[in-house]
């Protein structure tokens, strides 16, 4: 019987969650599973993996097959170098010791780069988001200076302005002086 390691879909329409399960090659995708070793999340970022590394290691020994996404997700997790180790470690190669230190090397080092990453997202994030601020921050001032120019009429208009307001005045004040005149002269 051809054991394989595999995904299997639930979750609702367009936010796929899956389970990892060892099942019989001829079984089908969502059906019959000998035994679940985890969760695969890809809705989230990064993708969060649930994941019994110990299980899984010992159905690899067993002979199960990962497919191509499986694979790539035992690989992230360091299930596949623990499985290469340990065989090392059955055909006696290095110790159990050995083994396990360099194991815990090799996850020091991915958890100080998922550290990294996460950290450079975030600041990645930030700084997206500032460069967003400044850019309406222009546009809200390219705004503001052309509604000023627009209410503003320019300086040759109020000079013109000025000038008939002025020479109103004066036509507006000769006849109030003629009037008098006039009277009087009746």
């Amino acid at each position: 019987m051809a054991v394989k390691i595999r995904l299997a879909r639930r979750g609702r329409k367009k936010k796929a969650i899956y389970d990892i399960v060892v099942a019989d090659a001829r079984a089908p995708r969502d059906g019959r599973f000998i035994e679940k070793l985890g969760i695969y999340n890809p809705g989230t970022n990064p993708a969060s993996i649930v994941l019994e590394s110990d299980k899984a290691v010992d159905w690899l020994l067993k002979g199960a097959q990962p497919t191509d996404t499986a694979r790539s997700i035992l690989q992230h997790e360091g299930v596949l170098l623990r499985k290469h180790l340990q065989v090392g470690v059955l055909k006696g190669a290095i110790t159990q010791e050995v083994a396990d230190s360099r194991f815990e090397e090799w996850k020091g080092s991915k958890t100080d780069r998922k550290a990294t990453a996460a950290d450079t997202l975030a600041q990645q994030k930030e700084a997206d988001k500032k460069a967003k601020l400044d850019a309406e921050r222009k546009i809200n001032e390219a705004r503001a200076e052309a509604i000023a120019k627009k209410n503003t009429p320019p300086a040759e208009e109020v000079a013109t302005e000025e000038v008939a307001d002025e020479a109103a005045d004066a036509t507006a004040e000769a006849p109030e002086a003629d009037a008098p005149a006039e009277e009087s002269a009746e």
